[in-house]
């Protein structure tokens, strides 16, 4: 599993790995099931400190998305995700409409790039 980290980016490490697993699993690039690296072996792929990586495994496991068995690994949920999304991001997308709506953008062109990023379009990222 190659990542795309920016060190320079205010978002923190664990942020990106997060949120770059999850578009990972959204896209299809990672099956339900499928093994994830160790800790250990992605912090060493990616450069980071091992507890980098333990803390976004750790907010995948408690947003639903991965499960982790000492047995077994790491591995994407059977339904990852399953259900709201939580309030924390119901409040960050409210933001971004906003901040959307004060940079000018329409509904519709708000809409549509919703629908862009949802369906895995070039520009979300």
């Amino acid at each position: 599993m190659l990542l795309s980290l920016d060190f320079s980016s205010k978002l923190p490490i664990y942020m990106q790995i997060r949120n770059q697993i999850v578009l990972g699993i959204a896209s299809g690039e990672l099956a339900p099931g499928e093994k994830l690296p160790t800790i250990r072996a992605l912090a060493e792929q990616s450069g980071v400190n091992m507890m980098t990586v333990s803390k976004a495994y750790a907010a995948l496991r408690q947003e639903g998305y991965i499960t982790a068995d000492r047995r077994g690994g790491t591995a994407v949920a059977g339904s990852p995700g399953a259900g709201e999304l939580s309030a924390r991001y119901r409040g960050a997308l409210r933001i971004i409409a906003a901040e959307a709506r004060l940079a000018g953008m329409s509904e519709d062109e708000f809409a549509g790039l919703c629908r862009d990023s949802y369906r895995g379009g070039a520009e979300n990222g």
